[in-house]
């Protein structure tokens, strides 16, 4: 079931890319990150409600809230980058090396989290490296 949660997830994440895109067109990109981050808001606070899950607030552990607020805030300062890069940027380039942030997640997760790192993630983590560098680099 997770796989099926995380293919969803790069589906909408693609099709992120190119509506913010399309609607950025003329626009501050602190703006429409601005925008954006309103409609997760009401999204994420609709589906809060329609699951009851709102009472669980009082459970919630002072770690966790430190957590989730950095969490929080590096998303800002991603999304932020994100959608002035991609004022400026191509697509085609820009969701390469936002992708990226897959390669430097395995590494924290290795540093941080104390992930074993496997053949299969080093390898997969190279390639990952050199089709984002073959996709950006011109010529």
């Amino acid at each position: 079931m997770w796989f099926i949660f995380a293919l969803l997830s790069a589906i909408f994440a693609a099709l992120t890319s190119i509506l913010a895109k399309i609607g950025i067109e003329g626009i501050n990109s602190n703006l429409a990150t601005a925008i954006r981050t309103a409609v997760v808001l009401v999204m994420a606070w609709g589906m809060v409600l329609i699951t009851g899950t709102q009472s669980q607030i009082t459970g919630i552990s002072r770690r966790s809230w430190i957590f989730l607020i950095l969490s929080g805030i590096a998303t800002g300062l991603s999304w932020l980058c994100y959608y002035k890069a991609l004022q400026i940027g191509d697509v085609s380039k820009v969701v390469p090396v936002d992708k990226f942030s897959v390669v430097i997640t395995m590494i924290l997760a290795f540093i941080v989290l104390h992930e074993a790192p496997t053949t299969k993630t080093i390898i997969g983590g190279i390639f990952i490296t050199i089709g984002t560098f073959i996709m950006i680099l011109r010529g």
